[in-house]
C-alpha cells in the first residue's frame, strides 16, 4: 500500500544551486509540475548561494554536489560557520559517494542525476513533511534586551581615526564576518560593538528596525520599498549608493503593517 503523500503547504521558496546553467534549467523546468515550490532564485557556484541562501532565506535549497571552488558541501559548511538557521537541502549529483557525508550535514535528501520526476516527487513530499514542522506560527521578534539608555552619539571608526556621529544619522548599519558596518549621513566606517544586537539595544526602538539577521535600519531613511520574490521585499535606502536591504520573511508582516502595503 502506497504511503499517503503529505498535504501541500504554504508557498515553499527554492533555491536551484549548480554550476551547469542546463541543469538549472532542467531542474526548475521539472519543478512547474509542482506549484507549491517557488523557484525565488538560482546560483552558479557555491559562493553565490551562500549570499543567497543568506538573502532569500529560502525553505528549500537544490543543491549540486559537485563544482569548482565552494562545493556543495562546502555550501553547508560555510552557512553553518556563520551560525545562521539553515533551510533543508536536497543534494543532486550524478555520484553516489557523497551519501554519507550530505546526510552527516543533515541534508534533507540525495538524488542522483539525471533527476527522475518520480524520485524528485519523492523528495519534495519528504521536504513539504519536514517544512510543515517548521512552519508554525512565528512569535513576534524579541525586542532587543537594551543594556544601558537611548545613545544619542555613536562611535565610527574609519582610517584610524574616531568619529562621533548623531545616532539619527546613521542610516543603517550591517554586520559581515563579525564586523559592523555603519552607513552615516556623509560618513562610513566601522562600529566598535561586537553584534548587531548589542548595537540595537543602545539605538532609539522606535527609529531602528532590525529587518534582517544581518541588517539594522533607520526607519526614517528608507526610500523604496521594492517588492522581490513573491510576497517578500527589499528596502532601498537614501545612502549615495541607494543600498538594497532584505527583509526577512519573519519581518515582512511587521513591515506590512508598518506601511500599510
Amino acid at each position: 500500500m502506497q504511503s499517503r503523500a503529505a498535504a501541500p503547504v504554504q508557498t515553499i521558496t527554492a533555491i536551484l544551486v549548480d554550476d551547469e546553467a542546463l541543469a538549472r534549467d532542467e531542474l526548475a523546468f521539472l519543478l512547474k509540475d509542482f506549484p507549491d515550490i517557488e523557484v525565488a532564485a538560482t546560483a552558479a557556484n557555491g559562493l553565490e548561494a551562500v549570499k543567497l541562501i543568506e538573502d532569500v532565506e529560502p525553505d528549500l535549497v537544490f543543491l549540486d554536489v559537485q563544482m569548482p571552488g565552494l562545493d556543495g558541501l562546502g555550501v553547508i559548511k560555510r552557512l553553518r560557520e556563520k551560525d545562521i538557521p539553515l533551510p533543508h537541502f536536497i543534494l543532486a549529483t550524478a555520484f553516489d559517494n557523497y551519501a554519507v557525508e550530505a546526510f552527516q550535514l543533515e541534508a534533507m535528501d540525495y538524488i542522483l542525476k539525471p533527476i527522475e520526476k518520480d524520485r524528485l516527487a519523492q523528495a519534495i513530499d519528504r521536504a513539504r513533511r519536514g517544512i510543515a514542522e517548521r512552519q508554525k506560527p512565528a512569535p513576534e521578534a524579541p525586542a532587543a534586551v537594551r543594556t544601558g539608555p537611548v545613545r544619542a552619539k555613536i562611535l565610527v571608526r574609519r582610517d584610524n581615526r574616531n568619529f562621533i556621529v548623531d545616532s539619527q544619522d546613521i542610516i543603517f548599519a550591517t554586520i559581515d564576518d563579525g564586523l559592523i558596518t555603519v552607513v552615516c549621513q556623509g560618513l562610513e566606517g566601522e562600529s566598535t560593538y561586537k553584534t548587531i544586537e548589542e548595537l540595537q539595544s543602545n539605538l532609539d526602538p522606535d527609529t531602528f528596525w532590525r529587518v534582517h539577521r544581518s541588517w539594522l535600519v533607520n526607519i526614517n531613511r528608507i526610500k523604496e520599498v521594492i517588492p522581490w520574490f513573491k510576497s517578500s521585499f527589499q528596502l532601498k535606502m537614501d545612502d549615495k549608493r541607494g543600498t538594497e536591504v532584505p527583509v526577512s520573511r519573519v519581518q515582512t508582516k511587521r513591515l506590512r503593517t508598518l506601511l500599510k502595503l
